[in-house]
Formats: structure tokens, sequence, C-alpha cells
């Protein structure tokens, strides 16, 4: 769970990055929390964990739900500007504080293009 944590953390920094660069071209780079929707994650686990997991998707909403906050973002007009924000149920809110830190995003851009061979 903490690699995950972390992973969701690093999609925000990308983004927020990503955002900063692309600034004045047009192109706009949000990112999202879908909620807790009931996919096939962590079926496979085995043991404990996947009865836990299947336990809670009990209280999970269905993956078109899930989706709403992705479509709004592909296809509103109301956003269409809007860049480098975070959504959840199709509203800007503020991430959390780690993810608001534009020098570890910027070092995060920056280890992803040197491990992918690439120019920063």
């Amino acid at each position: 769970m903490k690699a995950y944590g972390r992973s969701k953390l690093c999609n925000i920094l990308f983004t927020r990055e990503l955002a900063r660069r692309l600034h004045g071209t047009g192109v706009t780079a949000n990112c999202l929390h879908p909620g807790f929707v009931a996919t096939r994650f962590g079926d496979e686990s085995g043991g404990l964990i996947s009865r836990v997991v299947g336990l809670a998707k009990l209280f999970a909403i269905s993956p078109e739900k899930g989706a709403e906050t992705i479509i709004y973002l592909a296809s509103s007009p109301e956003i269409a500007a809007t860049t480098g924000q975070y959504f959840y149920k199709c509203r800007p809110i503020a991430p959390s504080r780690e993810a608001q830190d534009d020098r570890t995003a910027l070092s995060l851009w920056e280890r992803s293009a040197a491990l992918a061979g690439l120019k920063a």
C-alpha cells in the first residue's frame, strides 16, 4: 500500500510539472482521484488480502461512477483552460501538502527523464 500511495503522489507531482512546462501552449494537464472504485485491483493477491479487498469492495463505487471525473476533464468546456489541478468528484481540490511541492515535482521530472534516457 505504501508503494501504491507513492505512485499516486508521483502522478500528481508529474502532472504539476507537465502543466508548468505546457503553460501558454493551449495544452492542459490535470489529474484526478476517481474515488474507491470496484475494479479487479487486489483480486489476485491471495489469502487474507484478497478477502479484505473483496469485503471493502462492498463499499466501492461502480467503474461507471468512477469514470465520471475522467469524462468531465476530457469533455467539459467549463474547464478547457484549467491546468495543473487535482480533481475529485468533478471539482478541483487541494492535494496533500507533499503533492504541492514544486521542487519535488521538478526533481521527479528530471529523474524520470534521466531514467528514460531523455533530456529533461
